[in-house]
């Protein structure tokens, strides 16, 4: 479904299912998976890629060099960035830096992306928050700047460890804390 005011240009990829809303514009040699939603005035630049299942909310803008893996969630008014120190009389088309949105992340409303940064499987980007460093697997950052906060279960729910071990409450999913992060647990 591509609403009639939305501009897509020849050369983009989109899967099936997707729904593409109102004054969206799409740029071409852009990639959207299956079953994406791209919100009111969504703009996917050249080179972006969005896996299947993504859900882009109004007013977002994705530039060259931004990847979002499956199950991304990205709220009202995110802003990426592709360059880190921007100047109008100086081109830097050269030095775009690339930002991957991993597995199942989900980006706040108001947040604001640096480029240059991973945001990894499951992590949650809370509302308004300013992400200038790469945010681990499940964890969870608010903030101006970002900082971890917690961690956080696939169903996005905050986790609360004992002896190294937390339940997401509604899933019932195990979570391990050591080192190296958080993992889940597989039942066996």
């Amino acid at each position: 479904m591509i609403h009639e005011s939305a501009i897509v240009d020849d050369g983009c990829l989109i899967g099936e299912g997707t729904r593409i809303w109102h004054f969206c514009h799409l740029i071409s040699g852009c990639s959207v998976g299956k079953n994406c939603s791209l919100g009111q005035n969504v703009m996917v630049a050249a080179g972006v890629v969005l896996g299947n299942n993504v859900k882009v909310q109004n007013n977002v803008s994705l530039y060259e060099g931004v990847t979002c893996d499956d199950d991304v969630f990205i709220g009202p008014s995110v802003v990426f960035t592709n360059v880190f120190n921007p100047r109008s009389a100086i081109s830097r088309r050269h030095e775009y830096r690339p930002t991957k949105v991993l597995k199942g992340a989900t980006i706040g409303a108001n947040a604001t992306i640096v480029c240059g940064v991973t945001i990894g499987r499951y992590a949650f980007v809370g509302a308004g928050a300013v992400v200038t460093h790469n945010v681990p697997d499940y964890g969870l950052v608010t903030g101006v700047p970002a900082r971890q906060t917690g961690w956080i279960s696939e169903y996005g729910h905050k986790l609360v460890f004992d002896n190294g071990r937390a339940v997401c409450p509604e899933s019932g999913q195990c979570y391990e804390l050591n080192d190296n992060g958080v993992s889940k647990i597989l039942k066996e």
